[in-house]
């Protein structure tokens, strides 16, 4: 695949390939900590391997290689650096789960009704039904559920856990039918689609799993932040991976009309409009705020270089 040339600085984002933005002294990454992060990287990663053996029908794909379990276990570390590999463990998983689950619904369902049926599946499974016989991704996914349960704040957020799920795989079905019927959205539209990343799914999975009770109160402007940064990278996403979305016939915001400039500027008025809703969070919620823009900063960081597919 032919080297995509490096993302601009783009105003609201940390410009994180400019080592000015960097916390050590002498303008470079703090070795200690980045060793540290990599360190706990590096168990999260031999859990995914794990989970790839335990699962063997859905990771068996070329894309799936070793640099998207690195790289994937390093998003999660650089995002919350405070956390263990057990804290990040749900993230990881998740994480994992729905690069899966995209893979089916975006390359392996031949119809509409093979897309279709993913999602029922998938969606009994998060009711609680059990998993289908010799299905790993319900399976995969029912083991989640049952984890998740055991957390103390599950009855609250476990509803907005069902959700989110049901958002993302509706969105990745109307991007299926976007795509199986030759058609193009607008730019609105496709980024109002923005839940077929599947980033704020996750993010309700990690939050479940590393919170304790929840007040209710707190729930809307947490989702509100958490989706106004799925936003933010599910455009970044297009920028680093348009030639990837060439070659797969995937659907990308350049290819719909929209100039890279335009696209820059959108993802900065964006970020501007989530760092506003994640400030309020921080005196109450200050792992949840740092997760989410680190998250935001990473991805603005990693898709000047890389993405997490492997080749087809």
């Amino acid at each position: 695949m032919t080297a995509l040339p490096a993302l601009p600085a783009l105003p609201g984002l940390r410009d994180l390939a400019d080592p000015r933005a960097a916390d050590g002294p002498d303008g470079l990454p703090d070795a200690v900590g980045s060793g540290m992060v990599c360190a706990v990287a590096g168990q999260c990663q031999r859990d995914m391997r794990g989970w790839a053996a335990a699962y063997p029908g859905l990771f068996s794909a070329r894309p799936f290689d070793a640099a998207l379990y690195s790289t994937l276990s390093l998003a999660m570390a650089f995002s919350g650096p405070w956390f263990d590999a057990e804290r990040l463990r749900m993230a990881n998983k998740v994480c994992l789960w729905a690069f899966a689950l995209d893979w089916l619904v975006d390359y392996v369902a031949a119809s509409p009704a093979e897309a279709e049926d993913v999602t029922r599946r998938c969606l009994a499974t998060a009711e609680g039904a059990p998993p289908v016989p010799g299905d790993d991704l319900t399976r995969m996914l029912a083991d989640i559920r049952d984890e998740l349960a055991t957390s103390p704040a599950f009855p609250m957020l476990g509803p907005v856990w069902r959700e989110e799920l049901r958002l993302m795989l509706d969105a990745m079905l109307l991007e299926w039918h976007w795509k199986g019927r030759g058609g193009r959205p607008s730019f609105e539209e496709y980024l109002g689609n923005a839940d077929n990343l599947g980033f704020a799914f996750a993010f309700t999975s990690h939050w479940i799993h590393t919170s304790g009770p929840v007040d209710e109160a707190d729930i809307a402007p947490i989702r509100e932040a958490s989706r106004a940064v799925q936003r933010v990278i599910r455009l970044l996403n297009d920028l680093g991976t348009y030639e990837r979305d060439l070659d797969w016939g995937d659907l990308n915001a350049l290819l719909l009309g929209t100039g890279r400039s335009e696209v820059e500027r959108h993802v900065a008025a964006l970020a501007a409009t989530s760092r506003r809703l994640i400030a309020p969070l921080r005196h109450g919620h200050p792992r949840i705020a740092g997760y989410l823009e680190r998250q935001m900063d990473f991805c603005a960081g990693f898709y000047r270089v890389g993405d997490y597919w492997g080749p087809l």
